[in-house]
């Protein structure tokens, strides 16, 4: 009996794939300059998409205040960065263009022709529902702390937040929830459009490979999302003028970063 058993060929394990590259943290400046090579060549591109994202976020201020729904500012304000990457899509598409020294036009970057087209805009639809999962989170912060009462509006926001203890109170908790959705967002995002611009895959295979991309280089990614936040507060301070010419170098530059630590 014993005889007539046939061998079975066990499939060899996949060898692991290494996600280190090693990059040391000054890298990150090294992105951010390249990003504004990009905006450089052929400024008016990166310069109107800036100003049609100003121009849609000023919509979206008008609208919350119109709706009565002004309460809901500073939490849209916030969660921006969840949504952010997918904004951004034209502006990779206009840096990749470059690269492949193909000439670029304003069409190309609304109507980009990804190698995963459909898969972008699944992506686009979960960071959508993440954003709104931060909205419904931040409301019922608010709620914890001050229970169920009105908003008082914008100008009596700042001294309840500010000058009483409950207030300092839902500044610590609202930031660290809001960080945990925003690191989550991050990095799940900030080389998964790119990845499906530039790349035939699905979105959830995107997702996790930019997450364990972050991960395994966690130092100088750090040092990027540090930048990523600090210019993107600083674009909004001056009523969001900023937005317009700070949204598009970081979406350049953000090209470069996936090309620096997407390497096969």
């Amino acid at each position: 009996m014993a005889d007539n058993i046939i061998p079975q060929t066990v499939p060899a394990l996949p060898r692991e794939v290494n996600l280190r590259r090693n990059l040391p943290m000054g890298e990150a400046w090294n992105w951010l300059a390249a990003g504004a090579s990009d905006f450089a060549k052929q400024p008016a591109l990166s310069l109107f998409y800036g100003w049609a994202l100003f121009g849609l976020s000023l919509f979206n201020v008008w609208a919350l205040f119109l709706t009565g729904l002004d309460y809901l500012l500073f939490p849209v304000l916030a969660g921006f960065m969840i949504i952010a990457p997918i904004i951004a899509t034209g502006l990779y598409e206009k840096s990749r263009c470059i690269a492949a020294g193909k000439p670029v036009r304003f069409s190309d970057m609304v109507f980009v022709k990804a190698e995963s087209r459909g898969q972008i805009a699944f992506t686009g639809a979960l960071l959508s529902m993440v954003f709104l999962l931060w909205m419904r989170a931040a409301v019922l912060i608010y709620a914890l702390f001050f229970g169920m009462v009105g908003f008082p509006g914008l100008d009596r926001l700042a001294p309840m937040l500010f000058t009483t203890p409950t207030g300092w109170s839902m500044l610590i908790v609202g930031g660290l929830v809001g960080g945990l959705f925003a690191s989550f967002a991050f990095a799940i995002s900030v080389f998964s459009i790119p990845m499906l611009l530039n790349e035939k895959l699905d979105a959830f295979t995107a997702m996790g490979t930019s997450m364990a991309l972050v991960w395994n280089n966690l130092p100088v990614m750090l040092l990027w999302g540090f930048i990523v936040l600090t210019l993107l507060l600083l674009a909004l301070l001056p009523g969001m003028l900023g937005i317009f010419i700070i949204f598009p170098l970081l979406g350049h530059a953000t090209w470069h970063a996936y090309l620096a630590v997407r390497q096969p």
